[in-house]
Order: C-alpha cells, then sequence, then structure tokens
C-alpha cells in the first residue's frame, strides 16, 4: 500500500513512522508513506496556501489551487482508490471502515488547517470525508496519523500474527475480552482459572461471554 499525505507541516510526520510496527511495515515493503509539503505546489513568492473567507467570517481558508495541483500530479502518476479529507464532519472512523480502506493499494490524505479547505474541494476532488471524532484539531495532521496507523496495521504480512489484528476490538462490533499474563496470581489477584484449563472450547466460550458483558457495560450503542 502507498500513503501521500498532503500536509502544510511535514514534519510532523518525521518520527511517527518511524517505531514499531509502521517502521517495520515501510521496511519490509508493506506500506510506502510519502508526505508532501502543499507550499510546495502554492504559486505565489510568500508559499501561502489560504485566503480570507468570501462573504466575510471569522478564521483563514486553504485555498484550491495548491491542492489541485498536487493531487493532480499525483493522479497523473497512478490510479488512486479514495482521496481521503480529514474533516471533523466526515463519516466517523470505525474499524470497518479501516478494514477496507486496508485492502486499497493507494490513497491520499488531505490535512486540514485554518477553518478548513475550500468547498469546491470537497465537491470535486476529494472522494471520501473521514472524522476521528466530534471535536475540532489544530489540524489534520493527528487524524492522517491515526487513521493510517490503523489501516497499516490490518495489511497482511505486517503483523507476524495476523490474527492478533483480527480478534481485535470492534471487528466483530465488540470489546476485546480481558487479557492476562504470567503470573497467574499477583498479591492474590488471580487469573480467572479458565483461561489456565487448556480446555479451548471453553476458554472461547468464556471469551465470547465476556466480550459481550464488557461490550453492554461499556459501550451499550455497539451491544445494541
Amino acid at each position: 500500500m502507498r500513503i501521500d499525505i498532503i500536509t502544510l507541516f511535514p514534519e510532523f510526520f518525521d518520527a511517527y513512522f518511524e517505531y514499531s510496527i509502521l517502521k517495520r511495515a515501510k521496511e519490509n515493503g508493506k506500506a510506502e508513506i510519502i508526505i508532501h509539503n502543499l507550499r510546495d505546489h502554492s504559486t505565489n513568492k510568500q508559499k501561502s496556501v489560504d485566503d480570507y473567507q468570501f462573504g466575510g467570517g471569522a478564521g483563514m481558508v486553504m485555498c484550491i489551487q495548491p491542492i489541485d495541483d498536487c493531487i493532480s500530479k499525483l493522479k497523473a502518476e497512478r490510479e488512486y482508490d479514495e482521496i481521503i479529507y480529514l474533516s471533523p464532519d466526515g463519516e466517523t472512523l470505525n474499524q470497518q471502515i479501516c478494514n477496507t480502506l486496508s485492502t486499497h493499494k493507494n490513497l491520499i490524505m488531505l490535512c486540514g488547517h485554518y477553518k478548513g479547505i475550500d468547498q469546491r474541494v470537497r465537491e470535486h476532488i476529494i472522494t471520501k470525508e473521514i472524522s476521528i471524532g466530534d471535536y475540532v484539531l489544530t489540524g489534520g495532521e493527528v487524524a492522517a496519523a491515526i487513521l493510517s496507523d490503523a489501516v497499516i496495521r490490518l495489511i497482511p504480512g505486517v503483523i507476524s500474527d495476523e490474527t492478533s489484528a483480527l480478534t481485535d476490538s470492534f471487528q466483530d462490533n465488540l470489546l476485546a475480552p480481558p487479557i492476562y499474563t504470567r503470573p497467574s496470581n499477583y498479591k492474590g489477584w488471580e487469573v480467572p482459572e479458565v483461561l489456565l484449563s487448556g480446555n479451548e472450547k471453553l476458554i472461547t466460550q468464556w471469551r465470547e461471554e465476556e466480550a459481550l458483558k464488557r461490550t453492554e457495560e461499556k459501550r451499550p450503542d455497539l451491544f445494541e
């Protein structure tokens, strides 16, 4: 998978993709992440990419020209499955969206800033809008990093034990059951006996029941 991220602050991503699973995904050729500085596509001397709103109002708006030029250049080089704008009023990110995106080959992610982007970008260039929650961030960089992380880890071969990703929370619209490791008894706090039994059928049943119970308690919206 190739992910092209368009941003005003490319340095934000310098360290993010250089650790753990994401770093290994890049080194193993499973994921290619290219960061593009939107200012490189500005046509004025100041390299500015924003301007005042038509009709007045507080906040600057990211201009259509540099965004269009950058995305057009990328599209001339390869086909993209989705051109994603990270926006607080987009579709709320969930595991099902991540599952779908992980099957794609090429993605573009556009990070907004200031008051947002010219509406014509959203109407004519963007193919999908995604929000990571009902709140507003300073820019879309954090959201793009989160989305990339959630998608890349699902690519076959990125995680050595692929069943680990398939049993994460939300994969079946349930929260994951409790998990334990050694020691089995710590300060009198004991691991449930069924997990030490070696009976796979009983362990699977226990995990299913605990997932249902945890989801009902913590996320009744999912349980319904």
